[in-house]
């Protein structure tokens, strides 16, 4: 499936170097495109030609494996920025796990959005970001199950807007595979910490926090 595509206008004024500014120039030259659960924005292989804002929801970006199978490397929430990459095709690919706004916009109009150098050293900080994120995830798959999923809880709860409930925009079969982990291996542990009373499972996609102390 190819990847929607949001036509540009020309900024009208360019804004300073920092990353809020870039942040908003996004914003201004570029509109909010709805995608469907489980839609495609990119596929392995596709140019990279756009970065992506996410407005609402949440994407996954996962690597294909045989058989359709596939290892989740990463998801992505509101305000992240993501389509990073040195190579001048996508060597992974990602959906929409629920329904969605991402607002697509062209590598080339951006970088001419404050200058080639201040929006270089930009994208150079997110993907150094985007780096740590993904060491942090790999050693994480060193440790056991329970460790496994606490370590994703954490995750979500530092990128979430409260200390104490968890909205989950992924399924469990996201979450195993993000993991390294099967569905009913995820699914015992969150009983495992239910039952310890660290969590209660009000829903499929809702997680309360009953004893954050817990994830540490």
């Amino acid at each position: 499936m190819k990847s929607k595509r949001q036509k540009t206008r020309q900024p009208s004024r360019r804004p300073s170097s920092t990353s809020a500014a870039y942040v908003s120039a996004i914003d201004q030259i570029s509109a909010p495109i709805p995608y469907a659960r489980n839609e495609v924005i990119f596929s392995q292989g596709e140019p990279a030609d756009y970065l992506y804002k996410i407005e609402s929801g949440c994407v996954r970006a996962f690597y294909p494996l045989d058989k359709g199978s596939r290892q989740v490397l990463a998801f992505y929430l509101a305000g992240d920025i993501f389509g990073l990459g040195a190579h001048d095709r996508h060597t992974i690919s990602s959906e929409a796990t629920t329904p969605s706004l991402i607002r697509v916009i062209r590598r080339k109009v951006l970088m001419g959005y404050g200058g080639d150098v201040a929006m270089s050293r930009h994208l150079l900080q997110l993907t150094a970001a985007e780096l740590r994120r993904a060491r942090d995830h790999n050693l994480r798959l060193l440790k056991g199950a329970q460790d496994r999923v606490i370590g994703f809880l954490r995750e979500m709860v530092q990128r979430g807007q409260t200390q104490d409930e968890i909205e989950l925009l992924m399924s469990r079969r996201d979450i195993a595979d993000y993991l390294g982990l099967t569905i009913e291996t995820v699914s015992r542990t969150f009983s495992r910490l239910e039952a310890a009373a660290a969590i209660s499972l009000p829903s499929p996609w809702r997680i309360v926090l009953r004893d954050p102390s817990a994830l540490n």
